[in-house]
């Protein structure tokens, strides 16, 4: 397996358009979804127009739960992805997200639903996931890769995590394969998106930084390659809706 290769200085991370010190980008992003946790879901629908939910069925629809199956669903916190994954068939699922405020949104969701069997809530770092080697049949983090601060790290553990023959997707904001959809995009993204937080959260940074962590997120190819470089086989993804997001998808063999 490859040494990580994060192109930044180890002392350093982006934090949207800034480079911060490394040890402080974690409690940043806590600070965010600390901020934005209540709401996270609705503005996800709003700034979405829903797309959102079409993007996690697809994810659900490559991953085939089944009632064997054990998912780590990490950066998961609100659930959305863990109660797809049961309402599909799988079997279990351990929900991981670095903010307890998001877990206990989820925790609050999953009660409402009357899930209370078969999922489990963890507050954790996705650079030092606390559960066992091997212990996984599938990994999956949606919105969630894009937030830590060494994303070599994170894939190795993602690695480490899976059983072989277990299986890694990961939905992310992506680059755009539509040349003309991107001035439109650039403008909704660093003016309507922070408005719209402001609005309805009381945040308008927070919305600031999801716009610039975007931009500064490796593109499709390169993810690919660090996925590989993480020791993950098999590396494919597909990009949704002209490239706004992308699930890629490995194996560990």
């Amino acid at each position: 397996m490859e040494e990580p290769h994060d192109t930044h200085d180890h002392d350093v991370a982006d934090f949207g358009f800034r480079e911060v010190p490394a040890a402080q980008k974690m409690r940043l992003v806590r600070a965010v979804f600390d901020s934005v946790a209540g709401r996270y879901d609705l503005m996800n629908d709003l700034m979405s127009l829903g797309i959102h939910r079409l993007w996690k069925s697809t994810l659900i629809d490559m991953l085939r739960p089944r009632a064997t199956m054990h998912l780590l669903d990490v950066a998961g916190g609100t659930g959305d992805v863990a109660f797809r994954f049961l309402e599909r068939g799988g079997g279990r699922v351990t929900v991981c997200d670095l903010t307890e405020e998001m877990v206990l949104v989820g925790r609050d969701r999953a009660i409402d639903r009357g899930l209370i069997d078969g999922i489990a809530w963890v507050v954790g770092d996705a650079e030092a996931l606390p559960v066992a080697d091997a212990s996984f049949d599938a990994y999956t983090i949606a919105f969630g890769l894009r937030n830590v601060t060494r994303i070599d790290r994170a894939l190795a553990e993602a690695r480490r995590v899976l059983k072989p023959g277990g299986r890694f997707l990961c939905l992310e904001f992506s680059k755009l394969t539509w040349d003309w959809l991107e001035p439109l995009y650039d403008r909704y993204s660093f003016s309507v998106l922070p408005a719209l937080g402001e609005s309805v959260v009381g945040d308008r940074q927070s919305y600031e930084y999801l716009a610039e962590s975007i931009r500064r997120f490796p593109a499709q190819e390169e993810l690919a390659e660090r996925i590989r470089g993480a020791g993950l086989e098999q590396v494919r993804y597909r990009n949704l809706t002209g490239g706004i997001a992308a699930i890629h998808s490995a194996w560990r063999i």
